[in-house]
């Protein structure tokens, strides 16, 4: 059996290769690629089919990376990840598309990188192996963790005033935030449901919270 960390063979797309994306440089533009550092070589000649916004095309990795780190957002996510939540992928690649300062992984190291489509490559990942350990981190850096989970007590996120240097804090599909990760919470916030459902998926909630985060703090003046 293989194992279900280990994602099997996929499709280019699957993989988050754009199904278009663009051609060799010449065939696109009909002239020389301009003499620019963050242009790849082996992209200009072969056509650029990545996952990418088109600002990037044809971009070494290791420059969009550095023009995403020249403006990434102060708030970090983290997602507990003891017994292979299958959501990581998601978080990370909303995470990505917010441009978060970091997601951090707490307990197993290994997840399935299939739901990131590939943005992992372009995301700062750090690993904890408890959450005391995240708690630490978030104190010595200077982070107000805010767990997210619909438990009594809990301050709707539609009216919370989220940190502007916080630590998003996420539970597992199913047990939710751990008792360790609510004491390490300066702030719990849920999420207002309306339907029979007791919670939603672990990747949704991130990507509403992470944007609830956007709209109180982010220039939506330098979004693509």
């Amino acid at each position: 059996m293989p194992d279900p960390e280990t994602p099997e063979p996929v499709g280019p797309t699957e993989w988050g290769e754009h199904p278009h994306g663009v051609g060799p440089w010449r065939d696109e533009y009909g002239s020389a690629p301009p003499d620019d550092p963050r242009l790849d070589p082996e992209l200009l000649a072969a056509g650029d089919r990545r996952n990418v916004v088109d600002a990037y095309r044809y971009w070494r990795r290791e420059a969009i990376v550095a023009d995403i780190d020249a403006r990434r957002h102060p708030f970090h996510v983290a997602i507990e990840n003891f017994g292979h939540d299958a959501n990581i992928g998601t978080v990370v690649r909303t995470a990505n598309a917010f441009a978060a300062a970091a997601v951090h992984i707490v307990g197993r190291r290994r997840w399935n990188r299939r739901g990131a489509m590939v943005t992992d490559r372009y995301q700062h990942l750090e690993h904890h192996e408890s959450t005391a350990e995240l708690a630490a981190y978030a104190q010595r850096t200077g982070l107000r963790v805010v767990a997210v989970d619909n438990v009594p007590g809990a301050v709707p996120l539609e009216t919370a005033t989220l940190p502007r240097d916080c630590l998003l804090l996420f539970g597992q599909e199913g047990p939710g935030v751990t008792d360790s990760a609510k004491a390490a919470a300066a702030l719990t916030v849920s999420i207002a449901q309306f339907g029979s459902t007791r919670s939603i998926n672990a990747g949704v909630a991130a990507g509403i919270a992470m944007h609830a985060w956007i709209r109180q703090h982010a220039d939506l003046g330098t979004a693509w």
